[in-house]
């Protein structure tokens, strides 16, 4: 892991333990926007096809990472809403539709099926506090479900689901199963095909280490023309680069959710940043990752006055650990934290720490050192 550590060189001081919400991009990212950015003011676009070839490196390195089938399945997005978006306004809906979802979604994981109440489609919400969350889920399923939606990773506690269980109970009962990834993708090894799922989504400025404004959704085939498309384009023709040719039809790839002139410039530092990641290979990242939240566990849980609200099981928990100090509210021990350069978030129930594979030991225990001394006061 140490070979790697150059990629990440922060500023002096700065314990950086977000990434949960937007991490920083290692060097590699760095210096492919640069040269492009370079490349743009010396020459335009006269390698446009070198772009071209970069951005299909891109859609194998996100195939891999999810383990698709193919690159026909896998769309590049603006964001995790964006393809939350597609799936909710693309099937469907008849009046009286079910959507099982927990009560810990992120807002994107709720509002947008939310948003479909106007159709009649009623959004059931199911409580993960108790020893069986995916029992419950799946019992909340009834006749009229017609699609669950659940976070792989839930962002505020880090509870963990088992996606495998999940998919095969799903497909049992014949319901869509849609995942939004974006806190274990980049994190923790992902699998469409074992999660039996026929959605998921993920954002790149997270675990995935890349900017904001670029994402992936993957689509299963058999489902791609049973999306009703809202936005039409020059990028989502099958015909694409045709530009003479009046009659048309939307890519049989997933590429049909792509209506216009792709995100370029992300695509270069999202590409180097998976590159990363795959050098590293994403059981080693997780392994790692693993390592350093027990670190927190383990000198968090020794300071008085601390509660942990995150799982203590590994198997329940990816990158996100969440504590809180007894007496203390939230938000004075994160304006404490940010005060000594430890950076963080406010979450749930908690304050949230999410360090990556790369977070040093030193950041670790330094944190909780900071943290001891605010619970002492």
């Amino acid at each position: 892991m140490t070979m790697f550590l150059d990629e990440f060189v922060q500023a002096p001081g700065l314990r950086y333990l977000n990434h949960a919400a937007v991490a920083p991009w290692p060097n590699r990212a760095a210096t492919a926007v640069t040269r492009f950015a370079q490349e743009n003011v010396l020459l335009g676009a006269r390698d446009y096809s070198d772009w071209m070839a970069l951005e299909q490196r891109l859609r194998e390195r996100l195939m891999r990472l999810l383990n698709a089938p193919s690159t026909d399945d896998v769309a590049l997005v603006k964001n995790t809403s964006e393809a939350l978006s597609f799936v909710a306004f693309g099937l469907p809906w008849q009046s009286g539709d079910q959507i099982v979802i927990s009560d810990e979604e992120f807002p994107s994981n709720r509002i947008v099926w939310e948003a479909l109440a106007a159709q009649g489609v009623e959004v059931v919400q199911v409580s993960l506090t108790g020893d069986d969350p995916e029992g419950a889920l799946l019992a909340a399923c009834g006749p009229n479900t017609r699609l669950m939606s659940v976070s792989a990773v839930q962002f505020a506690s880090g509870l963990r689901l088992d996606l495998q269980r999940l998919g095969a109970g799903c497909k049992q009962q014949n319901v869509l199963f849609c995942i939004d990834a974006i806190q274990q993708l980049g994190a923790l090894p992902f699998d469409v095909q074992s999660y039996q799922c026929d959605f998921a989504m993920a954002d790149g400025h997270k675990w995935l280490l890349g900017p904001e404004g670029l994402g992936v959704f993957y689509v299963r085939s058999e489902l791609r023309e049973q999306l009703k498309l809202h936005e039409f384009g020059w990028h989502m023709l099958e015909h694409m680069g045709d530009y003479t040719r009046t009659e048309w039809e939307p890519a049989k790839s997933a590429r049909r959710f792509e209506c216009g002139s792709p995100n370029m410039l992300g695509a270069m530092a999202l590409e180097a940043s998976l590159s990363l990641l795959e050098e590293v290979g994403m059981e080693q990242v997780a392994a790692l990752i693993a390592e350093r939240v027990k670190w927190l566990q383990d000198g968090l849980s020794a300071i008085p006055g601390v509660i942990l609200h995150s799982p203590l099981n590994p198997a329940r928990r990816g990158g996100i650990f969440s504590f809180s100090i007894d007496g203390i509210d939230n938000q004075t021990v994160y304006e404490a934290l940010k005060a000594q350069q430890v950076v963080c978030i406010p979450r749930g129930p908690g304050v949230r720490f999410s360090p990556h594979f790369y977070t040093e030991k030193r950041v670790i225990d330094e944190t909780v050192a900071i943290v001891a001394s605010i619970a002492r006061q």
